[in-house]
């Protein structure tokens, strides 16, 4: 592992994305909970968090590190769902990798939950797409929407309390979770 201990703890911050693809009419039972195994993007969304905290647990050589919080939001397009995670420590590493694991271990959960209904879904596009503090600095992916805001199917930038109020819903979670 790498020695992290002579560096300073700072508030770090990473956002992963990825999509499931699937059929529309799968899409359409996700978006109006019909799905038979239960609430897709609560379940999605508690597996992801759980995923965050486990992060070094899964990947060798990952540091375990004290996740301050994590937020997952959801946007249904008509053949996708898009899972963005955003992870948040003061630590002395980032939190990159617990952002791109809660995002896959979200969307493993997605297919998990609609395979009986469509097996031909693809999850796809896995990519960090914004990440702040540390030696580094700020870095974002280009065309990346700020970490304050995610990127509705029409192209607008909305805040992630309106798109939690006005579209699917979003939760936050600390350590207490």
């Amino acid at each position: 592992m790498v020695d992290v201990t002579p560096k300073e703890a700072t508030h770090r911050r990473a956002m992963a994305r990825c999509r499931v693809y699937m059929q529309p009419e799968t899409t359409s039972k996700v978006a109006s909970n019909a799905i038979t195994k239960g609430d897709v993007l609560a379940v999605s969304r508690v597996a992801g968090i759980q995923a965050a905290k486990q992060a070094a647990q899964l990947i060798p050589l990952c540091h375990p590190l004290l996740v301050g919080a994590v937020t997952i939001n959801f946007v249904i397009g008509d053949d996708y769902v898009e899972v963005e995670t955003q992870v948040e420590t003061v630590d002395r590493t980032g939190v990159e990798m617990e952002a791109l694991t809660a995002c896959a271990v979200a969307a493993l959960t997605i297919y998990d939950m609609c395979k009986s209904f469509d097996r031909a879904m693809v999850i796809g596009e896995l990519a960090l797409w914004e990440k702040t503090g540390g030696r580094t600095g700020h870095w974002r992916r280009e065309g990346a929407p700020l970490l304050s805001s995610v990127t509705t199917d029409v192209g607008r930038a909305l805040p992630i309390e309106e798109e939690i109020d006005g579209l699917i819903g979003g939760a936050s979670s600390g350590l207490d979770s």
